[in-house]
């Protein structure tokens, strides 16, 4: 009943909407004609004007952007696209029980960075005066609401009256259809520009690679329609549309998803049609501050005048290519974009590394470096010095780039000071390279360079750039050869692509069959039984559906590998950081037969059984689930302990720690965290390393209860345990209590496992105090501080002595389980701490 009224409530919507804009008079819309574009709009205010449009004229939903790191994605190492956040609605994923399910109109503002992966624009920064790795997506999204004419008409209205751009200067382009796909050309786009008084010579028809938008190789696509802006005007510019011209630029892609791309690249219609908008903020805060580049806007002059300040060049002025003499301007323009994705992205919780979007990043940073220091001839700490600069901009629209101010340039300076070191060491081994080699050699060698690459962290981009000053370029069909040995190298093979995943039609096809999701809440029902062992009771369910070769059976053969959905479990599947379950069913009437769970996943409210079938299994047969009793506990502990680690961290390095994220495994949790300065804390007195499983203090012990209850309560609340609470809240209103009554009893009934905890907390607080040690009366001399900082030398409980600077850390903490026994080891950006923590015995 609840679905069918806001369905009735959304074509009410509709209704309103269409009507509305029909008095508006489509052809009125060209009614206004600004020969010249106004120019008082800050970019603030094209931020707000934009989604204040959307949200208090046609009943969007203002959702804030999410962060940079994706999250649930691995196909992706940053966002780079507004419509990431809600690729689960596309694909029929999103929990029906969540705020998202609810979506039916969606505007925002979406950072996104465009820096590895297949949307990689690094190489581009500084060459000309549009490109950036970190750039902002303003979008509007309809879920199953209003389709193409209400997009064409609010994008219109929206252009031409708020923004006050003059129509005459606007260009469209649509789908001019596609024989080899089988796809007619998008004539009723065409049609609803025509009605909007859209000139014929500025309505251009083009094809798959200009009009066509696919999410990847599979999934959600659709014919769009985008919308270009000629710079110069007083013209008919349509032969400039698409040409790669400065001088007309497209503002706008509004993307019609209405078929999917299956496996075997054919395409079926979508269920459910959406609408997926996409405009740059930059590039249109270029055209209404009245400018030709995005660096002359007020997202970037302040930060060109800051870099000026502090560097020994003359001010910016905006030349590319051989007019760029020394690349001075190129250097500006890289220094300014860098800065700001750094700074984004590190308050997001993505720092510096050595892998994946971190590595990304540390490339980021040491090319800002290079160019800062080197062409600019700005001091060190002059890059870090701009961090300000960037939360002025940007903090009205990303408040934690305010919070996170002092964390970024921390992280900024340490590794500043580190890539200095390793790019002297560097300049040294290729000026070495070119004594060498002979007058006439253009090629530097391949081994070298990646030698430099692999040793020293130099992004290969930057090596072309330092040979390319010298007139020299490296010889790429060789480094791609030693690219891809390494990459055979370190080939992994990842379970996740062995999973059975349900495909958007199957998920159509359940809920249009009204298949009730699964309920999941017997994954809570066990208890604690006289002998202080956890009961885990079997749960009795019923075969809803059975997914094999991508589509949905009514049966299955032995030997099969298929996805199981049914009406109720008790596994937990993976999600919010933490493995799923492992175990098996058996099927009523044959007892022997198992059925191994190897995994475990939630698609749209159904819970997937990744199965490899025994025996023949039916739709609608009864099955008994036995969890894995033994792995599910080895969870609890972890999941536990990640309180507990976030406790204790708290407890000695103060409320700046963060957790930045987690992951719960049976042998092993990770817990990422970074913490701020330390210099003006307290001295601690040093740990008695005697003592090291003795029990927690009274007032420890309970100040560690209270903090235990009340972190679980809060934690229940976010999202790594919303799907269950919020399930089992559905179903009973009191179940809920009784959830959080057994976590209660998790904590305070079962004294070997607090015993454990208590012994877990007190050697956290020894690694803690190892990792942020005392001021010693004694520091090293010079010569033995890396890179001349102020370290000190901590002295572990266990007798080793590692060096650690005390002003600044971010890492991650790993517990592995192995044969009853679980290690601690401490990763750090600076420095490993391995191998020297003491065994905990369970």
């Amino acid at each position: 009943m609840a679905a069918h009224m806001r369905r009735l409530t959304h074509r009410y919507r509709a209704v309103i909407n269409k009507n509305l804009t029909s008095r508006i008079s489509l052809r009125g819309c060209l009614s206004r004609s600004y020969s010249q574009v106004q120019t008082d709009f800050s970019s603030n205010q094209v931020r707000r004007t934009f989604t204040d449009f959307f949200h208090d004229l046609y009943q969007h939903i203002i959702v804030p952007s999410s962060p940079v790191r994706p999250r649930g994605d691995p196909s992706l190492l940053f966002v780079n696209a507004g419509m990431n956040q809600f690729k689960p609605i596309f694909l029929g994923a999103a929990d029906p029980l969540s705020e998202m399910a609810t979506y039916r109109r969606v505007v925002n503002s979406q950072k996104c960075v465009r820096a590895g992966g297949k949307h990689n624009d690094l190489e581009d920064v500084g060459r000309d005066v549009y490109h950036h790795t970190f750039f902002e997506m303003l979008g509007n999204w309809s879920f199953g609401d209003y389709f193409k004419e209400e997009a064409c008409i609010m994008a219109w209205r929206l252009l031409t009256e708020e923004y006050r751009i003059p129509p005459e200067r606007l260009y469209v382009s649509y789908f001019a259809g596609d024989t080899t796909s089988g796809l007619p050309a998008d004539e009723e786009t065409r049609h609803i520009w025509l009605s909007m008084g859209v000139p014929s010579d500025h309505l251009l028809p083009f094809g798959m690679r200009d009009n066509f938008w696919e999410m990847g190789e599979i999934g959600p696509c659709g014919p769009c329609t985008e919308i270009h802006y000629d710079h110069i005007g007083g013209r008919n510019a349509a032969s400039l549309v698409n040409a790669d011209s400065p001088d007309v630029v497209e503002i706008w892609n509004l993307v019609f998803m209405q078929y999917n791309r299956e496996a075997d690249h054919s395409l079926r219609s979508l269920p459910q049609f959406s609408v997926d908008t996409g405009m740059g903020l930059e590039r249109l805060v270029t055209i209404l501050q009245g400018q030709r580049s995005n660096y002359d806007t007020d997202l970037f002059t302040p930060l060109l005048s800051a870099i000026q300040q502090c560097s020994n060049c003359p001010e910016y002025r905006g030349r590319t290519g051989e007019a760029d003499v020394g690349k001075v301007d190129m250097a500006y323009r890289v220094v300014a974009d860098h800065v700001r994705t750094l700074s984004v992205c590190i308050a997001d919780g993505v720092y510096p590394g050595m892998s994946g979007a971190e590595l990304v990043l540390r490339r980021i940073l040491r090319r800002a470096v290079r160019f800062s220091t080197e062409v600019l001839q700005a001091p060190e700490g002059a890059l870090a010095s701009l961090v300000p600069t960037v939360a002025l901009i940007l903090g009205d629209a990303y408040p934690e780039l305010h919070k996170e101010t002092d964390r970024i340039m921390d992280i900024i300076n340490e590794n500043e000071a580190q890539f200095l070191s390793s790019l002297k060491q560097g300049r040294r081994v290729i000026d070495r390279t070119l004594q060498r080699l002979e007058k006439n050699d253009t090629l530097f060698p391949a081994p070298v360079a990646w030698s430099l690459h692999r040793n020293l962290g130099f992004p290969l981009d930057l090596i072309g750039l330092m040979l390319e000053e010298k007139g020299l370029s490296v010889d790429q069909q060789a480094l791609y050869e030693l690219a891809i040995e390494n990459e055979k190298c370190q080939v992994q093979t990842s379970i996740g692509d062995t999973l059975v995943h349900l495909d958007l039609h199957s998920l159509a096809q359940l809920q249009s069959g009204e298949v009730p999701h699964t309920d999941d809440s017997p994954k809570y029902h066990y208890s604690l039984a006289q002998d202080g062992k956890y009961v885990f009771q079997p749960c009795h369910a019923t075969v809803q559906a059975l997914y094999c070769g991508q589509s949905l059976v009514s049966k299955v053969a032995g030997g099969q590998r298929c996805g199981v959905v049914l009406d109720r479990t008790c596994f937990y599947a993976e999600q919010g950081g933490q493995s799923h379950d492992q175990g098996y069913f058996i099927r009523d009437g044959l007892p022997d037969v198992l059925y191994p769970v190897e995994a475990v996943q939630v698609a749209g409210g159904y819970v997937v059984h990744q199965v490899t079938a025994a025996e023949v299994l039916r739709k609608g047969d009864q099955v008994q689930l036995y969890v894995d009793e033994p792995q599910r506990l080895a969870c609890m502990v972890k999941h536990t302990a990640t309180h507990v680690l976030n406790f204790v961290l708290r407890q000695l390095l103060g409320p700046s720690v963060e957790q930045r994220g987690s992951h719960v495994a049976a042998d092993r949790l990770r817990f990422d965290f970074s913490v701020k300065d330390r210099r003006t804390k307290r001295k601690r007195k040093a740990p008695d390393t005697h003592s090291t499983m003795a029990p927690i203090a009274d007032t420890q012990k309970k100040q560690f209860e209270e903090f235990m209850k009340l972190e679980t309560d809060r934690l229940l609340s976010e999202e790594e345990q919303a799907d269950q609470l919020v399930a089992c809240t559905a179903n009973e209103e009191n179940n809920s209590e009784r959830q959080l009554q057994q976590m209660d009893e998790l904590l305070s009934e079962n004294k070997s496992i607090l015993t454990l905890f208590q012994q877990l907390a007190n050697t956290f607080e020894h690694v803690a105090r190892a990792l942020v040690p005392p001021h010693q009366s004694c520091p090293p001399t010079t010569q033995s501080r890396p890179n001349n900082t102020a370290w000190y030398p901590p002295t572990t409980p266990f007798g080793a002595s590692v060096y650690s600077p005390i002003h600044h850390l971010e890492g991650s903490i790993n517990i592995h389980h192995d044969h009853m026994s679980s290690s601690v080891a401490i990763h750090c950006r600076t420095f490993v701490l391995s191998d020297l923590i003491k065994y905990i015995e369970f």
